[in-house]
């Protein structure tokens, strides 16, 4: 498996702002209706279900049918976890321009709970709840899903 870059939240803004990357959020559907980066485009790695969280089958097909192998992406999701996992995979299938957001929107935490870096909400970079095209209901029916 190649090495996949990570980045901080500030550093994500300005790959996007400067190198027109793209933010990929991979929270579920009702994380990112919560708030997501401003512009964000939401492909849920995970869905919310009953019981906890269920992997999302399409989640490679839609970004196939969507961005370019050699789409400039960051993948950002909660803390870190999702989008280093959602990133790999995308590597994986072929894509060349994946960077990951480590600190995800929120940040990770330490075992007593505490978060241990800001993610990108806390570190007030641009929010929003709705990003016109970008919700994944939007997304999938452009594939044909």
């Amino acid at each position: 498996m190649a090495d996949i870059k990570r980045v901080s939240p500030e550093q994500a803004k300005k790959l996007i702002d400067e190198e027109g990357y793209l933010y990929l959020d991979v929270r579920s559907e009702p994380e990112y209706a919560a708030g997501h980066p401003s512009g964000a485009h939401n492909v849920p790695l995970m869905h919310a279900a009953a019981g906890g969280m269920k992997p999302n089958p399409d989640f490679l097909d839609v970004v196939r049918a969507l961005y370019p192998r050699d789409a400039k992406i960051i993948v950002g999701c909660k803390a870190g976890q999702r989008s280093m996992r959602a990133a790999e995979a995308m590597v994986s299938a072929g894509y060349t321009a994946v960077i990951d957001q480590r600190a995800g929107f929120d940040g990770p935490r330490d075992a007593f709970g505490a978060i241990t870096e800001r993610g990108w909400g806390p570190a007030g970079l641009p929010v929003e709840t709705t990003t016109p095209g970008g919700s994944y209901a939007e997304l999938r029916k452009k594939t044909g899903r």
